[in-house]
C-alpha cells in the first residue's frame, strides 16, 4: 500500500530537500504516535515490554487492537482467545476516553511473558473520575475476556490492567 502524502504544517523536511514529508497513516496528529519496544527475540521467553502512546481519540484504539493482535500471535495464543483480548482492550480503553481530559493521549503498555500477556493502559484522569463499578455489565465482559483485571484512579491518572494467560500454556 503506498504511504499517504500528509504534509505537517511546522515540521521541516528531515533531508533538507524542501519536499513533503510522508507519513504512513493518513492524519497524524501534532504529538504523533510514538512506539517504544524492548523485545529482544523472536521468541519470547523473558519479559519483553512495548510501549505504544497514541491520542485519546476512539479513531486511534485500531492501532491498538492491532497491537494486541500481534503480540498474542507472538505468545502463540488461539485464534479466539486473540480476538478476546482485542475486544477487552477496545472495552478498557474506551471506558478511559470517557474519563480523560481533553486533547490528552491513551499509554498503553504491553508486558509479554512466554505464558501471558499484561496490556495496561492509563489516561490523564478529570478530577473526580470514576471508572464503572465492578458490577457493571462492561466490568462483566472485561472480566470475562481476560484473566484478570484491575483498575485504578489515582494521582489523577486512570489505568486499567488486563491480563490473559494462553489456555495452553
Amino acid at each position: 500500500m503506498p504511504a499517504v502524502v500528509v504534509p505537517v504544517a511546522g515540521s521541516p523536511d528531515p533531508a533538507g530537500t524542501g519536499s513533503q514529508i510522508h507519513r504512513p497513516f493518513g492524519r497524524v496528529p501534532p504529538g504523533g504516535l510514538t512506539l517504544t519496544s524492548s523485545l529482544s527475540t523472536p521468541s519470547a521467553t523473558s519479559d519483553d515490554v512495548v510501549l505504544l502512546t497514541v491520542p485519546a481519540d476512539g479513531g486511534y484504539l485500531g492501532v491498538l487492537r492491532t497491537a494486541t493482535a500481534g503480540l498474542a500471535a507472538r505468545l502463540h495464543f488461539a485464534l479466539d482467545e486473540i480476538e478476546d483480548l482485542r475486544i477487552a482492550v477496545d472495552e478498557a480503553c474506551t471506558m478511559l476516553l470517557a474519563v480523560t481530559t481533553p486533547g490528552a493521549e491513551l499509554d498503553c503498555r504491553f508486558a509479554v511473558t512466554e505464558d501471558a500477556l499484561t496490556v495496561e493502559v492509563s489516561v490523564p484522569a478529570l478530577p473526580a473520575a470514576r471508572l464503572p463499578a465492578e458490577s457493571s455489565f462492561t466490568w462483566k465482559v472485561l472480566t470475562g475476556l481476560t484473566t484478570s483485571v484491575t483498575a485504578d484512579v489515582s494521582d489523577g491518572r486512570a489505568t486499567i490492567r488486563l491480563v490473559t494467560r494462553r489456555s495452553g500454556g
